[in-house]
């Protein structure tokens, strides 16, 4: 998730996007992160049949730097499109 092309970026998981999404558009956790920054443009997305693999991605991509971040987003979303609306 994020704010604006180049803006703070959020990485979770979920068992359910478009719910996840949903949660984060509506400020549900109005004192969570992607709240606080008004994060509510879902740039990039990957899905995973097992939650072991997730978790382990999403690890992963957190560890990265935020260049490498912005790079996987840019090529699978060059103009930051919020991807929510495909849904």
């Amino acid at each position: 998730m994020s704010n604006k092309e180049y803006g703070t970026l959020y990485i979770g998981i979920t068992n359910n996007l478009i719910r996840r999404i949903w949660e984060h558009k509506q400020k549900t956790k109005p004192l969570s992160f992607t709240s606080k920054y008004n994060l509510q443009d879902l740039v990039y997305f990957e899905t995973c049949t097992d939650p072991e693999n997730a978790i382990r991605r999403e690890k992963q991509l957190k560890a990265g730097s935020r260049q490498k971040k912005i790079d996987l987003i840019e090529k699978n979303n060059p103009d930051w499109e919020d991807l929510s609306e495909r849904f």
